[in-house]
């Protein structure tokens, strides 16, 4: 089952699987660049954060700044994303600045690398700077989503993705024996259609923040910081999108 928007102040707008599958690249592009690039930092959501928070008490090392900072700055950028939202008075419009907003973080992001990486330290303030402009992005991107798309997972967090994902197929393959024994079916017919319907949603996101993470691996080795300009590029799209196409609401 896909995630229903919180419509706090403005209709949701329908978005093309593309769109979902774009923001799951961006995200993953992200995130492997933080992981290679900042000690194995996951900034794309922040269950592990909460892992390393708590670790932090027991740990016989430094403070890790952003390891204490994550969970906070990403939760505080969710918090001023909706209202961005509010602010802007209509979906398309809210949807662009939105964008405009996680697109200038992660261009932030990848300038504070070109300029600070290698780092030799998490808490050397370009480290901590990149960190915190990539949290913050990922944080716009979640509540973006959120809030504002209606019927789209989350293109960040591939755990609950994936949970649905095998939820889906399983009620897919049962659903698919159920109309095979019993062909006249109604409901069976109903939920075959409802499963393949939801995963169609569902394997965008996830083929497109693992082709993300893959390829921003990949350019991240040969050019470093530069390859945030992948995602850069993939939002800016976006960008394009959300103010001539989507549903002004």
């Amino acid at each position: 089952m896909t995630q229903s928007p919180h419509r706090v102040f403005l209709p949701a707008v329908e978005a093309p699987r593309l769109v979902g599958a774009l923001l799951a690249f961006a995200a993953g592009v992200v995130d492997a660049c933080t992981f290679f690039a900042l000690f194995g930092l996951f900034v794309a959501q922040v269950t592990g954060s909460f892992v390393l928070a708590g670790a932090q008490v027991v740990s016989a090392d430094a403070v890790n700044l952003i390891r204490t900072l994550a969970i906070p700055v990403f939760f505080l950028a969710g918090f001023a994303t909706v209202f961005l939202v509010a602010a802007a008075g209509q979906s398309s419009k809210a949807l662009t600045w939105a964008l405009a907003v996680e697109l200038a973080l992660v261009a932030g992001f990848a300038l504070a690398g070109l300029i600070g990486a290698p780092f030799s330290h998490p808490n050397a303030p370009l480290a901590l700077a990149a960190s915190l402009l990539g949290v913050c992005a990922m944080g716009v991107q979640s509540a973006l989503v959120r809030v504002l798309m209606k019927g789209l997972p989350s293109t960040n967090v591939m755990t609950t993705n994936t949970t649905m994902a095998a939820v889906e197929i399983a009620q897919w393959v049962l659903a698919t024996r159920r109309v095979a024994k019993l062909p006249y079916d109604v409901e069976a017919a109903e939920d075959l259609r409802i499963a393949r319907t939801r995963f169609a949603v569902l394997w965008p996101v996830l083929a497109g923040f693992l082709a993300g993470t893959a390829v921003g691996s990949l350019a991240f080795e040969l050019i470093g910081f530069w390859a945030p300009l992948m995602s850069v590029a993939a939002l800016a799209g976006l960008m394009v999108w959300a103010a001539r196409f989507a549903p002004p609401g």
